[in-house]
């Protein structure tokens, strides 16, 4: 990873403690602090689909672009963190990719689910074991759980999916959160997700020091929070959630 994105543990805290005193209501659009050479950028994966819609807007641009720069805007006002207003769009097999060390990707198993060639499957290896960190978010329910693992096994076919539960680090090294939080879509509430679906669970592939290398957000939407922030018709509660989630996991992998 390219060292001018890795901070040094002492400032984190230091930020954690403004933090801790905050409530992390949504951010205001009128309180941003972007850095044109700041230490973080929003990354999203741009993928193929088994039934098309890879290299136009398919299921992997969903939510884009407020989705991203709301994130943004929420890393910016509830930590100390100097973010770049524009997200980022990148493909697998771009080498670009090392430049930054999270990357977002969702979706994945709509459409029969994902499809990664062999240099995007060498890539993200790569990455992954360099040091970086994947969030996959937003899919729901056992087909698309089973269309995602078909492909992204080959990744790490030798390496497990395990489940996370409330007392990992993830869910306590910035907000104290009680673990795996379903957020649902717009018009959606958390009893009735996706595929009435009411639960949501966090699982992850882990590298050989037992780091989250990848995290899988599965029956739970933080890209809709995030993107219906401002909506009038989203509750606030909702957005909150997502917020505290992504920056936890994002705290997660500026720290491991």
């Amino acid at each position: 990873m390219n060292s001018k994105f890795h901070f040094s543990l002492l400032a984190l805290l230091l930020c954690s403690a403004v933090a801790w005193a905050q409530s992390p209501i949504a951010p205001d659009l009128n309180e941003l602090d972007y850095d044109a050479g700041g230490e973080f950028n929003f990354v999203r994966v741009q993928y193929n689909s088994y039934y098309g819609g890879g290299y136009g807007y398919g299921p992997w641009a969903i939510d884009f672009p407020d989705a991203d720069r709301n994130f943004l805007r929420g890393v910016s006002r509830l930590t100390n963190v100097r973010v770049m207003s524009d997200p980022i769009v990148l493909r697998l097999d771009d080498d670009e990719i090392f430049d930054y060390p999270f990357l977002y990707m969702l979706e994945v198993g709509q459409g029969g689910g994902i499809t990664l060639n062999p240099k995007e499957q060498e890539n993200l290896r790569e990455y992954l074991l360099r040091g970086g960190f994947l969030l996959i978010d937003d899919f729901w329910g056992q087909e698309e759980w089973d269309n995602f693992y078909a492909s992204f096994s080959l990744v790490f076919p030798d390496r497990e999916i395990i489940e996370l539960h409330a007392d990992h680090e993830i869910f306590h090294v910035y907000y104290d959160i009680d673990g795996p939080t379903m957020i649902p879509a717009l018009y959606r509430d958390d009893q009735h997700g996706e595929k009435g679906i009411d639960y949501a669970s966090n699982h992850a592939i882990l590298d050989d020091t037992g780091r989250v290398m990848v995290l899988i957000n599965w029956n739970s939407d933080m890209g809709d929070g995030w993107e219906h922030t401002y909506h009038p018709a989203y509750p606030t509660r909702y957005a909150n959630s997502a917020y505290r989630l992504g920056i936890n996991y994002l705290m997660y992998a500026m720290t491991h």
